[in-house]
């Protein structure tokens, strides 16, 4: 009966057509999101390269180590998650086919950046975690160009 009912307010007042380009309201996208997960990746990648096994026997050391060791790779790989998250929300969400004119690149650009993502979870990689920093960068370049727009590109560090 409710649905009789709410079926007849709809014929009486049917709502208006539109259209949306994008998942959520314009400008509400910006790859500074992606870099900023990215460069957490690459700040804890460098820390557990950087970080110093304990002296054999120093038990209180090596715990220690193993906490620090895994509190870093933890975050890592969530910040990693993040920028994939992100990236891939760009790519499928913000970017249209005009862009693919404008970028034939595009597809493969944001294909690398993602499997990037991965690498950085898996492994401990400061080459791979700064070429995840330059995959983001060039989404930065591309999105801004897309709104014509000359945002500078920086980073935190």
């Amino acid at each position: 009966m409710l649905n009789q009912a709410i079926a007849k307010l709809q014929a009486w007042f049917p709502a208006a057509a539109v259209h949306a380009h994008c998942d959520g309201p314009c400008g509400v996208y910006d790859p500074s999101s992606a870099r900023v997960a990215a460069e957490a990746v690459l700040s804890m990648t460098k820390k557990l390269v950087d970080l110093e096994t304990p002296a054999s026997g120093d038990k209180a050391a090596s715990v220690a180590y193993h906490n620090t060791f895994a509190r870093y790779t933890a975050i890592k790989e969530e910040q990693a998650q993040i920028a994939k998250d992100e990236l891939l929300v760009l790519w499928t969400d913000y970017f249209k086919p005009v862009h693919l004119e404008q970028f034939p690149d595009l597809h493969d650009t944001f294909w690398k950046a993602a499997k990037l993502c991965s690498a950085c979870k898996v492994e401990v990689s400061v080459q791979h975690a700064t070429e995840l920093m330059e995959a983001v960068q060039k989404v930065h370049t591309m999105f801004w160009a897309t709104k014509n727009r000359d945002v500078s590109w920086y980073t935190a560090s």
